[in-house]
């Protein structure tokens, strides 16, 4: 048996994407997302106000997904309940040592499955024409462009692209 590289990639099905389970889980969270934040934009007080009150998100009735590969947090992604039924997919990251590996498929496959099982009626999200790989995934995925006057407002002043995935 040969020994895994940084280079070579994961076998996807060794992928476990679950529900955030504590405070270790909230931490990787955070700092994932802040990794590509700070990476790209300026941290703003929204990120802050979601990064640091990850359990905030399931006590209003939404989910904080974490992947993971061999037992190692890789990636996340929230779904923010902004009005029952309305779903927010929000701060969706992967960490760059595991990134163009289709591990970002794997983790959207699971929040559109989360947000069906949650009951969503309505899932957006607001992004970035700088993050053309994520904004690639997201269309390949489903989503579709819209204006934003047709979701609620984004609190994040980085936010010029939105998208809503049809249920």
């Amino acid at each position: 048996m040969t020994q895994q590289t940084d280079a070579e990639a994961p076998e996807l099905d060794s992928i476990v994407v679950a529900p955030m389970a504590g405070p270790e889980d909230a931490r990787a969270f955070r700092d994932l997302n802040l990794e590509w934040i700070e990476a790209f934009f300026t941290v703003e007080a929204a990120d802050l106000a979601t990064l640091d009150n990850a359990e905030a998100i399931v006590a209003n009735g939404g989910e904080v997904l974490i992947a993971r590969l061999d037992g190692a947090a890789v990636g996340c992604v929230a779904l923010v309940q902004e009005h029952p039924g309305v779903f927010e997919l929000s701060k969706m990251a992967v960490s760059p040592r595991f990134r163009g590996r289709g591990i970002g498929r794997v983790v959207l496959q699971a929040a559109i499955d989360q947000a069906r099982e949650l009951g969503a009626e309505q899932f957006f999200l607001a992004s970035n024409a700088r993050l053309a790989s994520a904004v690639h995934l997201y269309e390949s995925m489903g989503f579709v462009h819209v204006p934003p006057s047709e979701l609620p407002p984004s609190p994040y002043d980085r936010a010029d692209v939105f998208m809503r995935y049809p249920l």
